[in-house]
């Protein structure tokens, strides 16, 4: 069947903007009918156009009214009693619509199609934005691949191919240089709508992207033995990746360098030479503090659990280790951790003195509730020997009781 010259606009327009062809037609006819409507009737009319499936011609104009009750009658352009609406469509019911077919007018496609002409650009806009804004949306948390198109101050465009995205300041990694043409992995991190359209804002500084790399390049993580339970990271100077393994056997830090390192050099040159520390989890706080501060040896770590605090003694030659430079690996390590981690220097002496005074605590707790435990065994104890008194007394002068009865008789 020869398809005609609208029907194959349509086609193009639908395979070009990734729409439905049904929801361009729909959108065709809506432009229609306010067409007609502004050229043919009035401001309060309703109208439908019916367009053919096949052709996409103009098939039939309907003028539509909404079926109302009496007292609820306030616009007898677009609205019908019951009664009335009964002598067009016999099934007709209040809150129901009826609609009597109009006449085509002479001329009326020429016409229509240059009235209608914005509105079908605007409204097919508004169905491409639609389609978009869904797509991405489901492709939050999610990394993809996009081109440099240009710079605008300090913004980067990215086009991702249906659609453009944007990198604030905030979201690029200091260091990195971006030019136009340039291919990037992004992180998707928002689609939200805007006046121009949806905004999506993509990122080369989130943890996300760091997760994906390890994904790609570990496939023990693809495959959920080796898991990642946190991230913590300064783009493009240095993370730190807490790892842990799900199945037995898996060593997941070794999984994650790699033979040689192979994998976390692809990992690290993926990432701009960021340089990067993989930590064992541990669901023990204090083993998982000092792991986290790794590269460097702690002597002692002392927690202090009801404000989320710990203080790490370190000894003199592993203190600036432990800082990092600019307080750069301790910061890392508190956020990995979540915890308040305070660097003290510390020596033998302060460690000695240090173990002291936590046993003498210790003794003194384990002395606090042992003799909690004692009292209440001597209050106890205490009840018991009164209970025996009072039913010891209770006999002796029940007994008496009765011999001075036995007196009396």
């Amino acid at each position: 069947m020869t398809i005609s010259p609208f029907m194959a606009a349509i086609n193009q327009i639908a395979d070009e903007k990734n729409i439905p062809k049904e929801q361009v037609l729909e959108t065709v006819a809506a432009a229609l009918a306010v067409a007609y409507r502004k050229d043919y009737g009035r401001p309060t009319q309703s109208y439908r156009v019916d367009l053919s499936p096949d052709t996409g011609e103009i098939a039939k104009i309907w003028q539509v009214f909404e079926v109302v009750a009496e007292e609820d009658l306030a616009n007898p352009e677009a609205q019908l009693l019951l009664a009335d609406a009964k002598k067009i469509d016999k099934k007709a019911e209040v809150g129901g619509t009826v609609e009597i077919e109009k006449p085509m007018p002479q001329g009326f496609g020429r016409i229509a199609a240059q009235t209608a002409k914005q509105v079908i650009i605007q409204r097919l806009r508004e169905a491409e934005r639609d389609v978009v804004f869904k797509e991405y949306k489901d492709k939050e948390g999610k990394v993809l691949q996009g081109t440099v198109q240009r710079i605008e101050g300090g913004n980067i465009v990215i086009d991702l191919g249906r659609a453009s995205a944007v990198m604030f300041p905030a979201e690029q990694v200091q260091g990195e240089r971006y030019y136009i043409g340039q291919r990037l992995k992004i992180f998707l991190v928002r689609v939200e709508e805007t006046a121009r359209g949806p905004q999506i804002v993509v990122s080369r500084s989130h943890p996300g992207l760091v997760k994906y790399v390890f994904t790609v390049e570990v496939p023990e993580i693809e495959a959920g033995a080796v898991e990642i339970v946190n991230i913590a990271r300064e783009p493009g100077v240095r993370s730190k990746v807490a790892v842990r393994a799900t199945v037995e056997g898996v060593d997941p830090v070794g999984s994650c360098v790699g033979q040689r390192g192979t994998r976390v050099q692809a990992i690290i040159s993926e990432l701009g030479n960021e340089k990067i520390d993989i930590v064992l989890y541990s669901d023990d706080i204090l083993k998982y503090i000092e792991n986290a501060l790794s590269p460097a040896r702690i002597a002692r770590v002392v927690p202090n659990k009801e404000h989320v605090q710990a203080y790490i003694y370190v000894m003199l030659d592993q203190l600036s280790l432990a800082i990092g430079k600019q307080g750069q690996n301790v910061r890392l390590a508190s956020k990995l951790t979540g915890w308040k981690l305070d660097i003290v220097e510390a020596s033998e002496e302060v460690l000695a003195k240090l173990e002291k005074e936590l046993k003498e605590k210790e003794k003194a707790v384990a002395k606090k509730k042992a003799g909690k435990k004692v009292k209440m065994e001597e209050v106890k104890g205490g009840v018991e020997e009164v209970l025996r008194k009072v039913e010891k007394k209770g006999k002796g002068a029940k007994g008496k009781k009765k011999e001075k009865g036995k007196n009396v008789k």
